[in-house]
């Protein structure tokens, strides 16, 4: 039996390094114990690792690094051997990381995706208070992160406030910023940290001013900010308050908006809002796709179009543009459309999916689709481009797509074709993707399914103009 001690709990390369020994001698999962610390381990110690290997036996994909930096940050005990069961599964079989119907792989994924979303509140919730320092000012923030992330997001935050000097506290670590090195120090209590500053009158002023009563969802609301991060947000202690008096608020905005002979003022209004929303979606980082692709590839078209369409996610050509549908698909979409004689200038065409997803080969970028998470992640802005177009017709092209709108799996052959009810009050229709017809091989069956998807496109302009 082995027994692994690492230093730190999110200490990856020490795993690495000790699972690269283990695998290459032919260790199997069960014939290690892995601790933190000074954390108890096996009763009776353990052997001796292997030597260190002159060079890697196996490789692995680079998918497996990925997964497995972020899990190894998950507080799950079991994490380690988890990770070294699925390393040597992946030795064993270099395609298991394709499995997703392993068990195996699926807890690992689980683990990934859980430090993801805490990665992304520390980055949505850290909150700095200033405070007076020498001569000068320091800023100075409180988080309780749900597992071992601190170390891992500090790149961003220098990245994000590299002028400031700045310190993070949390239970397990602190990380402080002077401008110029990073450094670590111990745990600290919330008692360490500012309850406010002079700007954070400013700042509850600002939010209650933009706090609109009428978008109002108190279930989304509380699944993006969970109550736990609201004692750390100055802006959280006027939600209880702002909520109660949601219904209140928008009964007045309804008394007072201007009347509909006005569109001008409506428009300009809706596009200052359509700019923030896209504006703040090109800074993305919902999920990993951002990492590699050029741009985040926003939706377009009249900010009133009464019809809709959804995409997959952008190309490779629609990544450099920066506009959706522009590429190949794109332009057979075009084609298609003026043939069933609806005006896509009329229609406001966006992806279920923002960022490009692809595998190099040499020099090209093959696409790769999006998997449910990434998905997920991206319905964050679909819905605020439905809530604020508010289109009478919302058509899915693909099953990303269909799952985007939908919100879950659905199988085209079986919902194409007819009229679906939507939560927002739109008629949605599911169709193919335009890429689809570019990829069947036979051409009598490519003619004949392009026929079908123009027909059903010409379907479904005739109920835009019904419901109208």
């Amino acid at each position: 039996m082995y027994r692994v001690a690492l230093p730190a709990p999110d200490d990856f390369d020490g795993w690495r390094a000790a699972a690269r020994r283990l695998a290459t001698a032919g260790v199997e999962a069960a014939d290690v114990t892995w601790s933190v610390g000074d954390a108890p381990g096996d009763l009776f110690g353990g052997d001796p690792l292997p030597p260190e290997p002159l060079r890697s036996a196996f490789s692995v994909p680079r998918s497996f690094v990925e997964l497995a930096e972020k899990a190894i940050l998950h507080r799950e005990d079991e994490r380690f051997g988890l990770l070294y069961a699925l390393l040597v599964r992946v030795r064993d079989r270099p395609g298991a990381m394709e499995d997703k119907a392993d068990p195996l792989l699926r807890r690992v994924d689980g683990l990934a995706k859980a430090v993801r979303r805490d990665i992304h509140k520390m980055r949505a919730f850290v909150r700095f208070r200033e405070v007076e320092d020498g001569e000068e000012s320091r800023f100075v923030a409180w988080f309780e992160p749900e597992h071992h992330i601190v170390r891992a997001n500090a790149g961003f935050f220098v990245r994000r406030f590299a002028t400031m000097r700045w310190s993070i506290l949390t239970p397990e670590i602190s990380i402080h910023w002077d401008g110029e090195t990073l450094s670590q120090g111990p745990g600290a209590t919330r008692a360490d940290a500012p309850d406010g500053d002079a700007v954070e009158a400013l700042w509850k002023g600002y939010y209650a001013a933009i706090f609109n009563p009428a978008r109002l969802k108190t279930g989304a609301m509380l699944s993006e900010m969970p109550k736990k991060y609201w004692r750390n947000l100055p802006e959280a202690a006027l939600i209880p308050d702002l909520i109660a008096g949601a219904q209140a608020r928008e009964a007045a905005m309804i008394a007072t908006a201007p009347l509909p002979e006005k569109p001008q003022k409506r428009q300009g209004n809706a596009a200052t809002v359509w700019a923030a929303i896209r504006d703040e979606a090109m800074a993305c980082t919902r999920c990993p796709l951002y990492r590699d692709a050029t741009q985040t590839v926003f939706g377009e078209g009249p900010l009133d179009a009464a019809l809709f369409f959804i995409g997959e996610q952008p190309g490779d050509q629609e990544d450099v543009a920066g506009r959706p549908f522009v590429g190949p698909a794109g332009q057979l979409f075009d084609a298609a459309l003026a043939e069933a004689g609806v005006d896509r200038s009329r229609a406001y065409v966006t992806n279920a999916v923002k960022h490009f997803k692809f595998v190099r080969q040499g020099k090209r970028r093959l696409h790769q689709s999006p998997d449910a998470g990434e998905i997920q992640a991206c319905r964050w802005w679909l819905g605020q481009e439905i809530d604020l177009i508010r289109p009478r017709v919302i058509v899915a092209l693909g099953a990303s797509a269909a799952r985007a709108m939908l919100g879950k799996a659905v199988t085209i052959s079986r919902t194409r074709g007819s009229a679906i009810g939507l939560e927002s009050g739109a008629e949605g229709w599911v169709t193919v993707h335009p890429s689809y017809l570019l990829r069947l091989p036979d051409e009598a069956k490519r003619a004949e399914e392009r026929a079908r998807f123009v027909q059903e496109l010409r379907m479904i302009g005739a109920r835009v103009k019904a419901l109208a």
